[in-house]
């Protein structure tokens, strides 16, 4: 699969995770043959370390030589404390980050909401960079409204299906 995005092609076909306080495994995720690394600020880290997951992956994302892998990160979900912290934090201070990973979608609302946001962050930038976006549907209530989650944005690139 490859998306298009801003006159740039994404090769995508394999995603590999990597939880952000599992700084052991950034090289290893960076020499994989993984063509979408996401820094996990979500399930894989605890309440209490969220902040400094989120400090630990946008330290990753400008320190480590990601090579041309698409760079995403997978941010709490929006009925979280730490949802709008992650997203403005990691796309203010990583411009190396391509796409950010919305779990729980629940409705088209989410997806616009994240994608104003976006805009928003990108219009303060002078890098001039399109942030992409994909969307877990892991709920109920994501699977009866998924085709108003996929017409939501054209910055939607994907949507993943979660158990």
């Amino acid at each position: 699969m490859t998306h298009h995005t801003s006159g740039r092609t994404r090769l995508h076909r394999s995603e590999l995770a990597v939880p952000a306080t599992s700084e052991r495994f950034f090289q290893k995720a960076a020499d994989s043959a993984a063509d979408v690394i996401f820094l996990d600020l979500e399930d894989a880290v605890a309440p209490r370390l969220k902040n400094q997951a989120r400090k630990l992956a946008i330290d990753a994302l400008n320190q480590v030589d990601w090579g041309n892998k698409t760079m995403a990160v997978r941010v709490n979900d929006l009925e979280t404390a730490w949802a709008l912290d992650d997203i403005v934090d990691v796309v203010k201070h990583a411009p190396r980050l391509d796409m950010i990973l919305l779990p729980k979608a629940g409705s088209g609302f989410d997806i616009r909401f994240v994608d104003q946001l976006l805009t928003l962050l990108e219009r303060g930038s002078e890098s001039g960079k399109h942030i992409g976006l994909e969307a877990l549907i892991e709920t109920a209530r994501g699977v009866a409204y998924v085709e108003e989650i996929a017409a939501a944005s054209p910055r939607l690139e994907a949507l993943i299906f979660g158990v």
